[in-house]
């Protein structure tokens, strides 16, 4: 086991891009033998990203009664939950919130609204105008996620200075009808097309927990890796009271970390993020996302939910001896 990773690793510093096949057999091993694998993996990361380690942080911008019935999501109009609703917020308050992100230390800060898309014009020159007024700051570099979009909001965002896209594909497309009836899986794919194609930078990745198996999580990175996407976002199920998956049983830390590893895997060179559910399914194993070959995390609060302190996160690098990457403005 040891000398077949060993090998494989070494065929990936070189240029390899492994086979479904691979990663199928990477998914078959477990016990004892996962440390090899998280040895491996450690050793990838290490390689394309050094000891940096990205942080990225976000602001609800825009909260409830999204059209669509995405089975995890406490911001369906669908559901019934206590998400908060509001509509989109001031300028000023996204541009104080990614000041704050900048004290976190986060290198990326995300506009998320919800919904399938924006409303009206309007909202999207707001947003475009708080984009302008961080990106004169210069100390983070922003991001958006307001749902389906195509090229031409792809261009005004990217003029406006957006860096990168956020849009995820949630699950495998094999998966996606049991998720998700009220659109369909291309519309994704298309706004992910929209957004390179435009010149932004492109963060892309799904829940896991959902009831999928491992191969429709390998199934989701091999799409993703063919999109060319830059970034992946992992994000573990949370389930959420009033939600169609209320009752899901969370995963298993060693499940989290498997899945961690197969993609650093499958998308050696790019960035993977672990964001929402990271606390309640890796427990007392937090650290360990970084053995397994994630290079980043989201810090502070999430969209519905509280999660740990940044302080918390950055004494964690500490710990490990590692540091959050810089801003590349």
């Amino acid at each position: 086991m040891h000398r077949n990773l060993s090998k494989l690793t070494q065929k990936i510093l070189d240029g390899y891009r492994i086979s479904q096949q691979e990663a199928e057999q990477l998914a078959k091993i477990n016990g004892p033998d996962l440390m090899f694998l998280f040895a491996w993996t450690s050793k990838l990361r290490r390689h394309f990203f050094g000891g940096e380690i990205s942080l990225c942080s976000i602001i609800n911008a825009k909260s409830g009664l999204c059209s669509e019935n995405c089975a995890f999501c406490a911001q369906s109009s669908h559901h019934k939950t206590d998400a908060p609703i509001f509509p989109l917020v001031e300028t000023e308050q996204i541009v104080e919130s990614a000041c704050q992100s900048e004290g976190h230390g986060s290198e990326c800060f995300g506009i998320i609204t919800s919904g399938s898309s924006l409303s009206s014009d309007d909202e999207l020159e707001r947003i475009c105008a708080a984009v302008r007024k961080i990106v004169k700051r210069g100390k983070v570099s922003p991001s958006c996620s307001l749902g389906f979009i195509g090229y031409r909001t792809a261009v005004k965002l990217k003029k406006a200075g957006v860096v990168t896209y956020h849009h995820n594909l949630e699950t495998a497309k094999s998966f996606f009808p049991h998720i998700c009836t009220t659109h369909a899986y291309q519309d994704d794919v298309e706004t992910i097309k929209a957004a390179k194609r435009a010149g932004l930078k492109v963060c892309s990745g799904g829940v896991f927990g959902l009831g999928e198996t491992m191969s429709q999580r390998i199934e989701l990175a091999f799409l993703l890796r063919d999109l060319d996407v830059d970034s992946v976002p992992i994000n573990f199920l949370d389930p959420v009271p009033g939600s169609v998956l209320q009752h899901a049983d969370y995963l298993v830390p060693l499940e989290c970390l498997h899945t961690i590893a197969v993609y650093r895997f499958i998308l050696p060179d790019r960035k993977i993020t672990v964001c929402g559910g990271r606390e309640r399914n890796l427990r007392e194993l937090q650290s360990w996302i970084f053995a397994a070959g994630a290079n980043g995390m989201m810090t502070g609060d999430y969209l519905t939910k509280k999660e740990r302190s940044p302080q918390a996160d950055k004494q964690l690098l500490i710990d490990l001896g590692l540091r959050p990457a810089a801003c590349p403005h």
